[in-house]
């Protein structure tokens, strides 16, 4: 325990001070005792223009309300009314929390490291010889999403979790300690992802799986999110994947004017989707995005993730007039357009339209999108992309670290 202990305490000299200003306007973090989960276990924290709440389960956030162009307050992420019902949805959707510990998809659930080869929990596309699944989706059965996180601090604008991963969970090697901080401050959403291998090397990859609709679910000239606008100003490429999702090991060009350009102009994301290249484009029968694109900022020097104007990702809602920034030090980006969602998924009581028929109280298919920052996908089984120092981790080395901003402000731009 005295191991663990000094860890502990690394791992809070790794977290970010919390700065940001309180609802007062002190400026101080304003740590009290009496911080704590609501009468629905969300935990609250709050800055000038963002409200957000999150849960323990899978460090999860649950509500994040800021004002429209309209002043109308709009909670734009998905997820339920009380903690309790995240645990019990037995389809999981990955619904705000954090996937680990190794993030999006591993082929056929194996890995090498220094030439001894790992097998971890299987739970995504199940065949007849491989009934538990084809490949490792975000952590296996039992990845960090669907565990319960310690809260180890909680102020007015800023939560930290923690969770530790033994050795052998869902297969992979070494104990892992984690620690999750989200903080608000001037209309911007900021979160610092550490991970600390213990005992021996693992891979590490974790991200946010954040399901965002810039309009509350509100809209009414339409129900999905296809009308919102997307922009990747780094990304002239993409990781290529198979059929079901796996990279193959080719990076592939984004070509300007295609279905995957986002790069050389902003567009709405349904703006190609009725196009023949489309089909497919996120896997097998499937016409949408599931894509992960290569963040290329590099080729102009060095660079601040965090100046002004170096966003990664740009999402916008003309309908709303709220923008969302991506600000991350992370080399990849994953965009999922909800092509799996099926009406099922109710809208909590802070969202959507009341007492309108063409407009359920549910999230139709493209009703929202997942934006994952994150290192290349697959990467552990591909050595040639050289990424091994972003993904492989171990004692006495340096800890992983994953940074983003979330700059929100309002845009009334309307693009086609």
């Amino acid at each position: 325990m005295r191991f663990h202990t000094s860890l502990a305490s690394l791992g809070a000299l790794l977290l970010p001070l919390t700065s940001a200003q309180s609802p007062g306007g002190t400026g101080s973090s304003n740590v009290t005792s009496s911080l704590g989960p609501d009468e629905h276990g969300f935990y609250w924290i709050y800055s000038e223009g963002l409200t957000a709440a999150f849960i323990p389960y899978g460090a999860s956030i649950a509500k994040l309300l800021i004002n429209d162009k309209y002043g109308v307050e709009r909670d734009v992420v998905a997820g339920f009314d009380n903690a309790t019902a995240y645990s019990l949805d037995a389809a999981h959707p990955h619904l705000g929390g954090v996937p680990g510990r190794y993030a999006n998809r591993i082929q056929n659930s194996t890995f090498e490291i220094d030439g001894q080869t790992y097998y971890v929990n299987a739970n995504e596309n199940p065949t007849r010889e491989a009934p538990d699944g084809a490949d490792t989706l975000h952590g296996g059965h039992d990845g960090w999403d669907y565990r319960n996180f310690t809260v180890v601090s909680h102020s007015n604008d800023s939560i930290t979790f923690s969770i530790v991963d033994a050795d052998g969970e869902q297969g992979f090697p070494g104990e892992v300690i984690s620690y999750i901080t989200y903080t608000l401050r001037n209309f911007t959403w900021d979160f610092k992802m550490v991970a600390i291998a213990t005992t021996q090397k693992t891979p590490i990859m974790l991200s946010s799986h954040t399901y965002w609709n810039l309009d509350g679910f509100a809209n009414n000239e339409t129900n999905t999110a296809l009308n919102h606008t997307f922009y990747l100003p780094y990304s002239g490429q993409r990781v290529g994947v198979d059929n079901i999702l796996i990279p193959t090991g080719d990076i592939v060009a984004n070509k300007p004017g295609s279905v995957n350009d986002f790069w050389s102009a902003p567009k709405q994301i349904g703006a190609d989707l009725q196009s023949s290249e489309a089909e497919g484009n996120c896997g097998f029968n499937c016409t949408g995005y599931d894509t992960c694109w290569i963040i290329n900022r590099g080729q102009d020097g060095p660079y601040d993730w965090r100046a002004e104007g170096s966003f990664v990702a740009r999402l916008q809602s003309a309908w709303s007039g709220i923008q969302l920034d991506v600000y991350t030090d992370q080399d990849a980006f994953q965009m999922y357009s909800c092509n799996g969602q099926n009406g099922s998924m109710p809208l909590k009581t802070t969202q959507g339209l009341s007492d309108d028929s063409d407009f359920p109280r549910t999230i139709p298919q493209y009703g929202c999108l997942v934006m994952e920052v994150e290192d290349w996908i697959d990467a552990i089984n591909h050595p040639e992309w050289q990424r091994e120092s972003k993904q492989i981790f171990g004692p006495g080395g340096d800890p992983y670290v994953l940074q983003a901003s979330y700059v929100f402000s309002i845009n009334n731009t309307a693009t086609s």
